[in-house]
Formats: structure tokens, sequence, C-alpha cells
């Protein structure tokens, strides 16, 4: 069930709160919202329980440790080897993310490196994985609109506001 569903006007407000100050207290929380600590430390919790919200883990810059590059690689993979081609993807250091995808692949693949010879090894090894029969690497030049949770939590609270 999809968060939107799930979430209260209280639950975004909070969601909202956590994603502008992922560092944020409880206590700190609480009083932005208007409503009791011992409310926000239990709202907080359901969520985190329920997995809506992780570790709320900071942002890291990967350029600034000198992670320069960065690579989509969408992957075709043999048939019945997805989950074993994804196990081997998940052991590779430099690989940050993987995706099971529609259309021209089958997993999309994010991946960072510190410069062209390193993205070069970080790429073979994607290939070497199980199951992996042909990829198309894509390097990302620039940045036009970062990954991003504001406007959509914006708008549902707009949304949920003007339902009740």
């Amino acid at each position: 069930m999809s968060v939107v569903t799930r979430a209260t006007l209280l639950d975004i407000q909070i969601l909202r709160r956590l994603v502008d100050q992922p560092r944020i207290g409880i206590t700190e929380l609480a009083a932005k919202l208007g409503i009791a600590r011992n409310t926000a430390h239990a709202r907080v919790e359901r969520l985190e329980r329920d997995g809506v919200i992780g570790h709320r883990g900071r942002e890291v810059d990967l350029g600034a440790l000198g992670f320069e590059l960065t690579a989509f690689v969408t992957l075709e993979v043999a048939q019945g080897r997805l989950r074993e081609a994804a196990q081997a993807l998940a052991a590779i250091p430099r690989v940050l993310e993987v995706l099971g995808i529609t259309g021209q692949g089958d997993l999309l693949v994010r991946a960072a490196a510190p410069n062209g010879r390193q993205l070069h090894e970080v790429i073979d090894s994607i290939l070497a994985c199980p199951g992996v029969r042909r990829s198309t690497t894509s390097i990302v030049l620039t940045e036009q609109v970062p990954f991003r949770l504001g406007p959509l939590l914006e708008d549902e609270e707009r949304r949920a506001r003007t339902a009740h």
C-alpha cells in the first residue's frame, strides 16, 4: 500500500520536516509542528517500523568524496537469473543501487567511481555477474534536478488538507 493511502496529514507534515532537516530532534520536531513530544516520537517510530522512513540517513555528496563519475548501467539478464545477478551486483561496493525495470533491460544499476579507469573496472565487475548478457552504460554529466521528496510531500500535504 502506498504512503499516500496510509499517511495522515500529520504523517506527511512529519515527513516533510524530516526530509528538510534530517538531523532534527524529536523535541524540535514536535515544537515546529505544535504537537506533543510523545505524539511526534510515536509517529516517527511508527513510520520507521512501517518502513516509510529508514535510518534517517544524511545525504552524502559523492563528488565531495572524490567520486566524480556516476553511471547508470542497463542490463539484460538471462531468463531465470535475475535474483542471482542482483545478489552478485550487491556484492560490488561501488554499485549504489539496483532496480528491476521494464523496457529495454531487466535491471538498472547506479554505480560511482572516482575516475574513468576505475569506472571501467566497476563496469567490468558488473558484466562479470552471473546471468548478465548485455549492457548499456550512460555516464552522468550533470545533475539537472537532484533527487528530491519535498515537492511531492508538499503536494500530498496540500491534497490532504483539501480533503478534510
